[in-house]
């Protein structure tokens, strides 16, 4: 089972839209996600428009793919890197600690990933 930041039970990210690298709600990962789906984050206009800035569009309909294009309020298993560009940048969203996968840890630390925490996830 996979385990999330804080060390229990990797817990669904969303399933409207349904997200995910193998899509089926959870940000799990494996040596085939090169872009490690891995950060639970919580859209909004501002990292919308920031991602969409740095050359990944999520707000727009992909129909061929079954992409329904984000909107501020939904959730996504962001990549980690973009995750941290934004950080970087001041446009991260709020994260879901219980939703991100464990392995984000190899790039980020709790503390950092805490402090961007929705208020109802956070550490104790």
């Amino acid at each position: 089972m996979a385990k999330n930041v804080l060390g229990t039970e990797l817990e669904c990210c969303c399933s409207n839209p349904v997200t995910g690298f193998y899509r089926n709600g959870l940000c799990d990962t494996s040596p085939e996600d090169q872009g490690m789906h891995t950060v639970c984050a919580l859209m909004t206009d501002e990292f919308l428009h920031f991602s969409k800035f740095a050359g990944n569009d999520l707000s727009t309909p992909i129909p061929e793919y079954g992409f329904p294009g984000l909107k501020a309020g939904d959730k996504w298993c962001l990549c980690m890197l973009r995750w941290i560009e934004a950080r970087d940048a001041g446009f991260a969203p709020k994260v879901s600690l219980k939703a991100t996968h464990l392995s984000a840890l190899e790039y980020v630390t709790l503390d950092e990933l805490n402090a961007f925490a929705e208020s109802n996830d956070g550490m104790d």
